[in-house]
Formats: structure tokens, C-alpha cells, sequence
């Protein structure tokens, strides 16, 4: 670019345009040359042309200052041009009077943490100068576009580069304003909805990047904090539930925290409160007439369906025309509604979940309000078992039931039901029970796992081996960790050190933390370009009290050590044997979980053992080996399905395998990690499961969310009819 002075203008219109293809332009001086030499000309700088600069101008440090002179004074698009959202948002803007341009162009100034006073003051002056509805209707169209691939993808000078995954760095700044001006507006469950969309937007993770952009989700945070009603708040709840970027997650909690303080309520109240009907007239159900159509929602376990009665009662397989034509904002609505349910069982489901550490208990007024009969709660509440007054009941044919088929009408204290600690056979009672009534519960209750202390722990006394030397994937351990309230720092493969990944129990006064440490020395082969490992090796399980001095250990392995303050004395490990068997179990519980989730040893593809089959014993076996508490879990339920399946014939239980008689071989399916073996002579079978596999349908199942007896029971239908498999992968095996 440093000829841009001798070029003509086609000559400097073909720099233009290949500038207008990187991310950012390094050569500053020729950015400023080209420009200059346009300007001068009288000629307008195309838009891609400009949008380099800017993103130059915010990302390089050298030579930034002189970009950004450039900047202000070069006429350009309000927005850069190249992303979904900024071009149809530039598209509309063609139409639109000069009070739009300014609107957005103050958006694009966004890039504290927060408004100031006088930023705020102004957005308030251009928002009354297009208008309040007019505003809040322009800027919700553009924002569900947030996200989606670059219309004018660009060229990655370098490998590692995450342009076109990314957010345009100078959009990324006009986004934080339109969040900071939708929230001086009245407050709309419709704009709740598209800044929650928005926040998960901004945090969908990129391999090897990160989340997109955590600046824009935060801003998206701030927004709905600082929004009234009842839509924000819910929206607030339920990401608190969903975000596990630590950032994003302080600041969602510091809001719900202070809404708790401002209604002089608990956190835990906040949360119970905040979760909206959905327009639901009764538990998992509502009738919606527009015009002389019906709409029926009705939640079926973890989602909602919507159907539709004609004016004659008849159903009807979409939606009436008349309805499009005279009801489409109030459609609009409830298609809204039906994906907002969906989102908010989810959260619910994995907050409830985790309620058995809490200690909470109701009233009994209170428990039915704001779970038994919460007309969206309440498809959840009525598949679980409580304890009223110390008594276990379960809710079957619209009434609360004991184990005996008896009617309870009231009571005083309410709790969320734990096996642990009740007796065997009333266990494998209540299981019956939920089967007679064909109750699937949200997630595992009846059938969770029991993790009780064992001669070994007794023997090492203050910590757990039974889970240590594993290998598991960082990254996936890393965001279920988060998911399941434990905290964790990534290892990163530089000389620091790191805090094994931790669970705080305020209610029981105990921290627990589960050791670990990164996996391997060779740079690229091991780690991300970034560094940070690809996988973790796992040790010891611990608890402490909750005030103890944290321990810490190099992040490429060694021994942790106690960090301790001057005058701080060293807290030793709690006995296992005097941790409560509740949190010991549900600890232990997270901890199988993050390993039969995160194992290399599930990978069906790691025959080899990985990086120069430095994993092959390890994946042996694991991938083979004893099966788990929560493998052991599934192998009972196995048993009792089984019968019911329609390749029963075929399929046999015979101790850590699934046996299934095939035409070709006969296989054996491991429980705990779903690989295969075949005959003859135990020979490897690689069968990669989709990334969400639809679960066949066995008929009854006692519980939801078990992904690998999904993959375990659709590999066992697919080989027990093995002459119908087309796949050529598969094929070349057999």
C-alpha cells in the first residue's frame, strides 16, 4: 500500500477491496494514504473499505491513535457492513430519516462497562426524537440476527485466526449501546426475551477462542438488570442457571442478589418467584382462542407443543390462515412463549437439580404455590417425590399420594427427596411406584446414585482415590464443572499455578475440591494454540471448611501445597467419615458425573490411544473396564427395560456388557462408556453416536437425561438388525 501516493484510481480501488477482505490491516501508513488520496479526489470510501479501518483502528496498538484520527473524520456507514444484523440494519436505515443514523451512531460510541449519565442522556434525547415503539420494534428485529455467519466472510491471514466466528470488533461496540438503549425504554417481555437470546449469543464458546464476545453479553446483563418486571427478572434466573463464563455469571448473580435485597426476599425466593407462566392456565396446559381458532400448549416432559382446533373443534395440522392474516402479533407471542418454556425447564430442571445440597425446605402453602401447582414449576414439581411432615409422597391421578396409594391434603414442612439414607426396599418401592403410575421423572431421583463411604476411604481417612487417574477432556470438564456449581480455573501450559476445581457448601459450612492437573508437555499436541491443555489428569477428592486457606499446585502437575497468609495456620482435610452422607454422596455423585462425561475413555474413536497411543491402556481400561456407580445405575434399569424392548429377543445382560445376537457377529455394548466388542475374538467396533442422538423410544423410561443409555439402546436396535446397516464406516468393521 505504500505506492497508494502513484496509483490511479483503479489501482487504489484494487487495495481497497483487498484490505476490505482481512480482519485487520496492518500496514497503517497505507490505510491512511489510500484514504487520504480518495478523499482528496472527492471520492466516497466504500463501506468494507471503511470497516477495516475501524477494526484496525480497535485492535492494533500500533499505530491506533492515527487510525483513529482517521476515523473520525472519514464519512462511513453508521455500522460496518459484513455481518447479518449490521446489514439489514443498514438496509433499513436507507429509508429512514437522519435521526436513525444518529441513533446508532451513538450506539457505536459504547465501549465502558456501563452508561454514563450524560451517554444515557443523549440516548434518551435520540430515542424520543425516532420514538419509544419505533425504537424498541427496529432494534428487537435486528438483534435475533446477532450471530449468524458473516455475509462477507473474510480472508484469515493467519492460521488460529477467529475473524469469521467472531464479532465485528466496531459492530461488537454498537451492540453494547443497543443494549444500553433498550434498556431505557419500558420494559417489554419481548425485549427480555431477545437480550437473554442475545447474552447466550455472545457466549457461545468458539474452539480454541473462547466465548464470541463476553463484553457484549455483559452489556446484555446489564440491560435486563436494569429493567423492570417480571420477563427480566425471569431472564436473569434463568441464565444464572445456564452461564458458566465466570465474568458474565458474577454479574448475573450481583443482580439477582440485589432484586433480592430491594423485595427484602432470599436469593433462593428470587429464583422461585421469577419464573413466569408463560401464559399456562393450569399446569402444563393453556387454551388460547384467536378469532374462531383454538391454540393448545400443552408441556410434554421437557418441551411444549403447540396444536390447533378449528372453529368446529377439529384439529388441524397448522396454523389456520385466518389466524396468520387477523392475529399475528398475538402468534408471534405465542410461538414466543411455547421456545421461552422450553428454555426456562431446562434451567429449571438443572436448578432443581441441584436443590439436594440446598437444605430448603417450604411451608406447605408456599411449596404448592410456587411448585406443585406453578402452572410451568409444576410439570416438573408433580414428576418428583417430597417428604411433607417427614412422610414421602409422590403426586399420581391430581392428588399428592403416599407409597400405599393414599391421599395427603396437607401438611406443614416440605423438602426435595434423597434416597440417601432411606432403606433399600422402600427405595426400590417408590421406583415401582413411579413405574405403576408411568411418572418420568425430570432427572435421576428414585434412581440416584447412593455413593457411600467404602473401606478404602476409610482407610486413606481424609481423602477419596475413586475417582483419581483419570484422563479427561479440559474443556467439557470445564463447563460441566461450571454447570454443576463447582468453580475451576483452565490449565494452562505456561508456569503458574492453580486451585483444584471447588464446590462451596455454605449451607453445610464444607468446601469440597476435586485435584487436578494438566496432561502432557508437548505444545500443539497437547494444548490449544492458546495453550491451554486438552486434557486433564485427575487425583484426589477432599473437603474442607469453608474458610480454609485454598490449596494450590503447579498447572503442569506436582503436589499441592496449602497457600497460607502471614499468621495463617494450616487447616488439615475433614475425615471422610465425618462428612454428612448427603454431601458426601452428591459430591461424589458431580465428580462420576464430570468423569463418565468427560473421559477420554468414551471416545470411541481413541482405540489408538491418542496422541502416540499414550492413552491406549488407560481407554482400555476404562472404556472396559468396572463399571461406575452411575453405570451400575443403568445396569439395573436395564433389567427392568429390557423385556419391553422390541429386539429383546436378542439382548441379554451379562455382567459390564450388553450382549446383543446380531445376524453378522454377536456384540457386546460396555455400560459405562458404550463401546463395542464383537466376534470373534473381542474385535473393536468404532461406532460414533450423533452429537444428539434422538433417543429410541423403548416405551416407558423412568427418568430423563441419561445421553449414554440413549446411545447404548439405539446401538443395540441398530446391531441387533445388523443387515440393514448402510453406513460404509460401519460396513468395512463388520
Amino acid at each position: 500500500m505504500n505506492t497508494a501516493d502513484e496509483l490511479s484510481h483503479e489501482g487504489r480501488s484494487a487495495l481497497m477491496r483487498a484490505a476490505a477482505e482481512l480482519d485487520t490491516q496492518y500496514d497503517v501508513d497505507g490505510l491512511i494514504r489510500i484514504a487520504d488520496r480518495e478523499l482528496a479526489e472527492g471520492r466516497e470510501l466504500p463501506g468494507l473499505f471503511v470497516a477495516v479501518i475501524r477494526r484496525s483502528q480497535l485492535t492494533l496498538w500500533n499505530g491506533a491513535s492515527r487510525l483513529g484520527a482517521l476515523v473520525r473524520r472519514i464519512p462511513g456507514p453508521v455500522l460496518n457492513p459484513g455481518e447479518a444484523w449490521s446489514d439489514q440494519a443498514l438496509k433499513e436505515l436507507d429509508g429512514l430519516g437522519e435521526d436513525w443514523h444518529r441513533l446508532l451512531a451513538h450506539a457505536a460510541t459504547a465501549t465502558a462497562t456501563r452508561p454514563t449519565a450524560k451517554w444515557e442522556e443523549a440516548g434518551r434525547t435520540l430515542i424520543g426524537a425516532v420514538g419509544a415503539d419505533a425504537a424498541r420494534e427496529r432494534l428487537l428485529s435486528w438483534l435475533p440476527l446477532v450471530g449468524r455467519p458473516r455475509t462477507h466472510p473474510l480472508h484469515l491471514a493467519y492460521e488460529g485466526s477467529y475473524a469469521n466466528a467472531a464479532f465485528d470488533a466496531y459492530n461488537a461496540n454498537a451492540l453494547r449501546g443497543i443494549t444500553w438503549l433498550l434498556s431505557f425504554l419500558p420494559a417489554r417481555a419481548e425485549s427480555a426475551r431477545v437480550l437473554g437470546a442475545l447474552v447466550e449469543t455472545a457466549l457461545r464458546k468458539v474452539p480454541g477462542l473462547g466465548p464470541v464476545n463476553p463484553k457484549v453479553a455483559n452489556a446484555g446483563v446489564n440491560a435486563l438488570a436494569r429493567l423492570d418486571g417480571e420477563a427480566a427478572l425471569a431472564e436473569l434466573a434463568r441464565l444464572a442457571t445456564r452461564v458458566t463464563y465466570k465474568g458474565t455469571l458474577k454479574l448475573l448473580n450481583t443482580a439477582l442478589d440485589a432484586r433480592a435485597e430491594a423485595m427484602g426476599l432470599s436469593r433462593e425466593e428470587i429464583e422461585e418467584l421469577a419464573v413466569p407462566a408463560y401464559g399456562l392456565t393450569e399446569v402444563g396446559r393453556a387454551h388460547h382462542r384467536l378469532g374462531d381458532a383454538t391454540a393448545l400448549v400443552v408441556v410434554h416432559g421437557a418441551k411444549a407443543q403447540l396444536s390447533w382446533r378449528n372453529a368446529a373443534g377439529k384439529e388441524v395440522k397448522s396454523v389456520p390462515a385466518a389466524v396468520k392474516r387477523d392475529h399475528a402479533e398475538e402468534l408471534k407471542e405465542l410461538k414466543a412463549a411455547v421456545k421461552g418454556i422450553d428454555k426456562m425447564l431446562s434451567a429449571q430442571s438443572e436448578r432443581m437439580d441441584r436443590q439436594f445440597l440446598a437444605r430448603r425446605t417450604w411451608s406447605y402453602d408456599t411449596w404448592r404455590e410456587r411448585y406443585l401447582d406453578h402452572p410451568l414449576i409444576g410439570t416438573l414439581a408433580r414428576r418428583l417425590l417430597w417428604t411433607v411432615d417427614g412422610t414421602t409422597v409422590g403426586f399420581a391421578d391430581g392428588a399428592l399420594r403416599t407409597l400405599t396409594d393414599d391421599p395427603v391434603t396437607g401438611g406443614g414442612d416440605v423438602g426435595l427427596w434423597h434416597p440417601v439414607g432411606d432403606e433399600p426396599a422402600r427405595i426400590v418401592a417408590w421406583r415401582d411406584w413411579l413405574e405403576r403410575h408411568g411418572i418420568t421423572q425430570p432427572f435421576k431421583q428414585a434412581h440416584r446414585e447412593v455413593y457411600l463411604l467404602t473401606d478404602a476411604e476409610r482407610a486413606t481417612g481424609t481423602y477419596s482415590n475413586r475417582f483419581a487417574a483419570h484422563i479427561l477432556r479440559q474443556h467439557q470438564f470445564h463447563s460441566l464443572a461450571a454447570v454443576r456449581g463447582w468453580r475451576n480455573k483452565l490449565r494452562l501450559c505456561v508456569d503458574d499455578e492453580a486451585p483444584p476445581a471447588t464446590r462451596e457448601l455454605p449451607q453445610w459450612g464444607l468446601r469440597a475440591e476435586y485435584w487436578i492437573e494438566g496432561e502432557g508437555e508437548d505444545y500443539g499436541v497437547d494444548t490449544t494454540e492458546s495453550g491451554s491443555y486438552l486434557r486433564l489428569r485427575t487425583d484426589q477428592v477432599r473437603f474442607y471448611p469453608i474458610g480454609a486457606p485454598e490449596n494450590w499446585a503447579h498447572c503442569y502437575g506436582g503436589e499441592y501445597r496449602m497457600w497460607l497468609p502471614d499468621d495463617t495456620a494450616r487447616v488439615d482435610p475433614i475425615p471422610l467419615a465425618e462428612i454428612p452422607p448427603l454431601v458426601l454422596s452428591e459430591v461424589l455423585r458431580d465428580v462420576d458425573l464430570f468423569v463418565g462425561v468427560a473421559s477420554v475413555g468414551n471416545d470411541p474413536t481413541w482405540q489408538d490411544g491418542g496422541p502416540e497411543g499414550r492413552f491406549r491402556e488407560y481407554w482400555t481400561s476404562y472404556g472396559f473396564g468396572e463399571l461406575s456407580q452411575s453405570a451400575e445405575t443403568r445396569r439395573t434399569l436395564l433389567e427392568r427395560l429390557m423385556p419391553r424392548l422390541a429386539v429383546a429377543d436378542r439382548c441379554t445382560l451379562e455382567g459390564r456388557f450388553l450382549h446383543v445376537k446380531g445376524e453378522r457377529h454377536t456384540y457386546k455394548i460396555h455400560l459405562g462408556s458404550g463401546n463395542i466388542l464383537m466376534t470373534p475374538n473381542d474385535q473393536y467396533l468404532c461406532i460414533v453416536p450423533k452429537s444428539n442422538p434422538s433417543s429410541p423410544q423403548p416405551g416407558y423410561l423412568p427418568y430423563e437425561g441419561d445421553r449414554m443409555l440413549a446411545v447404548i439402546l439405539s446401538k443395540a436396535m441398530m446391531l441387533a438388525d445388523d443387515t440393514k446397516i448402510t453406513d460404509p464406516t460401519i460396513l468395512s468393521q463388520l
